[in-house]
Order: structure tokens, then C-alpha cells, then sequence
């Protein structure tokens, strides 16, 4: 079957937008720190504190950023689909993160919402890296390593997820936004991530 040929037909395109925008990047590491903090916390309330404190630094002020720059023109959209603009907010974005990451280690957060925030600033370096070169799928990355973090903390039964991966996936290239191979890399890159170093540190 061809992957590039699914869902060409009327309303497709309509489709592969809301997939995009629900499952954007930023959407996704807001939610997810949110779910591991109250996975590893001892109260569901200090989990949800935990997870606001990490998605504040890994979603909310990057995102910021993006939508500033693009209200100043000086990014073309909110998912940056010009490559020679992503460096930096990519850059800005993993300050972010790492200072997020410095005030939950100084405050003791959970080990396993640390390994999280750790695995997201790593792929985030290495798709920072692979972007000075070529565009991989930022979505397909961020994706694939949230499913690949689900079926670590919960186990087999969320390798269901995998089924939001590929629809992300193909939401990318409908749009024309990426080609396959920028989808199947950024995926990879997102799953071996966050497959290693969050399965080592959690």
C-alpha cells in the first residue's frame, strides 16, 4: 500500500490538519510530562505540580517563543515549516528545557519525570543537529517518543499509541510539509531516544 497515496480523497486534507494541530509537538510535551508526573509521584496532586513545573519549561516557553516569532514574521508558521528557521527556536528550546531540567533535579522531583525531561532535551539536541542539515518530522519524532515513553511506564497494552505515530506520520506528508523519509527519521530519532535514555534513567 502506498503510504503517500492513503486518504486522498475529499476531506482528507481537513483531516491530516486537525491530526497535525492535536497532536503537534508542543501539545504532546505538555501532555505528557503531566501523565508521568502522576504516574511517579506519591499524590495525584503533587504529580500534576510536578508535571505543570516540567511542561512549563519543555512546552509552554518554547511555544511562546514560536508564536512570538511568527507574530514578528520572523517564522513562517507555528510548526516552522521552513527549515533554515528552526535552528534557532530549536536552540531556544532546549535552554528551556534544560533549565527546567536543573530546577527539578535541585527540587527532587520523581526519578522517572526526570528521565523523562532528560530523554526530551537529548532528542531534542540530536534532531537540533540533524535540522543543520537536513528537515526531519519534528511531529513524527515527538510522537514516537511519547508512545515509545507510554509503552515503557504502562507497559504492552499502549503500543496502541503506535496507531497516533503513523497517523501523525501521514498527516505530515498529506500536507506536504515532509516526505516519507523526513517522517521514518524523525521517528526513529524520537523512538531510539527516548527508548534509551529514558529506559536507562527511569
Amino acid at each position: 500500500m502506498d503510504f503517500v497515496a492513503i486518504g486522498r480523497g475529499r476531506g482528507s486534507r481537513t483531516v491530516a490538519r486537525v491530526l497535525t494541530e492535536v497532536f503537534a509537538p508542543a501539545v504532546l510535551a505538555a501532555v505528557l510530562p503531566l501523565i508521568i508526573g502522576l504516574h511517579a509521584a506519591g499524590s495525584p496532586l503533587e504529580g500534576l505540580g510536578w508535571g505543570l513545573l516540567a511542561s512549563l519549561f519543555c512546552a509552554v516557553i518554547p511555544y511562546a517563543m514560536i508564536l512570538r516569532g511568527v507574530r514578528r514574521g520572523r517564522l513562517s508558521d507555528r510548526h516552522i515549516g521552513e527549515r533554515s528557521q528552526r535552528t534557532r527556536p530549536l536552540l531556544f528550546g532546549l535552554g528551556s528545557v534544560l533549565i527546567g531540567l536543573i530546577l527539578l533535579l535541585a527540587l527532587h522531583a520523581p526519578r522517572e519525570l526526570v528521565a523523562l525531561i532528560v530523554a526530551s532535551f537529548a532528542g531534542g539536541a540530536v534532531a537540533t543537529a540533524v535540522n543543520h542539515y537536513w528537515k526531519s518530522s519534528v511531529h513524527a519524532g515527538v510522537a514516537a517518543a511519547s508512545a515509545v515513553v507510554l509503552v515503557l511506564v504502562y507497559g504492552p497494552a499502549l503500543l496502541v499509541t503506535m496507531v497516533v505515530v503513523a497517523a501523525v506520520g501521514w498527516s505530515r506528508v498529506r500536507l506536504r510539509d515532509h516526505t516519507v523519509a523526513q517522517v521514518i527519521v524523525g521517528a526513529a530519532i524520537g523512538a531510539v531516544v527516548a527508548g534509551v535514555v529514558f529506559g536507562l534513567l527511569r
